[in-house]
């Protein structure tokens, strides 16, 4: 059996809103691969339960396990990397990670999971006996961390709005782009949907702005008062810019009708110029919640 490429898991071990018969909350581990760009759907699906007295970093592993034999029976290799988006287990996973030799990235890019946890909560939990049906606790808010500047070698010589239409991100695949995160693109908006983004230009150094910003796991863009933030990471936020009392309420607005209209979908990109054919990064941002 030939194996196929392996690509990153998104995985998410975590209690659900189900009380199991000895009266204590269900927990699940979920792992999906991260899809190319032309995928629908993740290649690779995963679910185990956990019983709450098992909730440990050894039974993770154990279960990672068992999910790298069954990809392997399907012809897929090993994950390159796990990227884990709670940061209340991130110090678990980092545990059963590091006992595989697999690497952890801590990052909020799990936009195939959080659309299949969407997905199970809306049509497979409320089906199981015991589902804890009606509005449950929220959870307490985060303390968000300030903004912080760029450093100076990451920033640009300018940048820009931008906004293209739905249908143009479905090329992205056939650009020139030298650091690419690109996904999925949700099925359920319409073409010509308008998506707002930023184009960063950075001259002789638009290649290493680009391969910083790579690292940083962006995840989204938000308007905070008069700064345009870039949320990447668990719970990073960087400041791009300040903007002016005018802008900064029309942005907000794009920002915001993205996330009702076009599934939170943005981008970010970084160019040497506003005339070069060439992307020396290219990101495809959702603006999905935080959970």
């Amino acid at each position: 059996m030939s194996v196929l490429a392996a690509p990153d898991w998104e995985l998410d071990y975590y209690s659900r809103p189900i009380v199991d018969a000895d009266g204590k909350k269900r927990w699940e581990l979920l792992i999906c691969s991260t899809p190319a760009a032309s995928e629908q759907k993740p290649a690779f699906e995963w679910v185990m339960p956990c019983p709450a007295g098992s909730v440990n970093s050894i039974w993770l592993r154990e279960a990672l396990e068992q999910a790298i034999a069954d990809a392997a029976a399907q012809g897929m290799g090993r994950p390159r990397r796990l990227r884990c988006w709670r940061g209340a287990m991130r110090t678990m996973v980092q545990r059963a990670a590091e006992g595989l030799g697999l690497e952890l990235v801590p990052s909020r890019r799990c936009y195939a999971l959080v659309t299949w946890l969407q997905q199970r909560e809306q049509l497979v939990y409320p089906a199981e006996e015991g589902y804890l049906a009606g509005p449950l606790a929220p959870p307490p808010e985060p303390i968000r961390a300030a903004a912080l500047p760029i450093p100076e070698t990451a920033r640009g010589e300018s940048w820009a709005w931008a906004s293209l239409p739905l249908e143009a991100l479905a090329e992205a695949q056939q650009w020139p782009i030298d650091f690419a995160g690109l996904t999925p693109l949700p099925q359920a908006v319409a073409d010509g949907t308008s998506v707002p983004g930023i184009r960063l230009f950075g001259g002789n150094r638009a290649l290493a702005i680009a391969g910083w910003i790579a690292g940083l796991e962006p995840v989204r863009l938000e308007v905070d008062g008069r700064q345009l933030v870039l949320e990447a990471g668990l719970e990073d936020r960087w400041l791009l810019s300040d903007l002016s009392s005018e802008e900064a309420p029309e942005a907000a607005a794009a920002l915001r009708a993205a996330r009702e209209q076009g599934g939170g979908v943005q981008f970010l990109a970084v160019q040497a110029s506003p005339s070069d054919q060439r992307f020396s990064g290219f990101w495809m941002l959702r603006d999905l919640p935080d959970r």
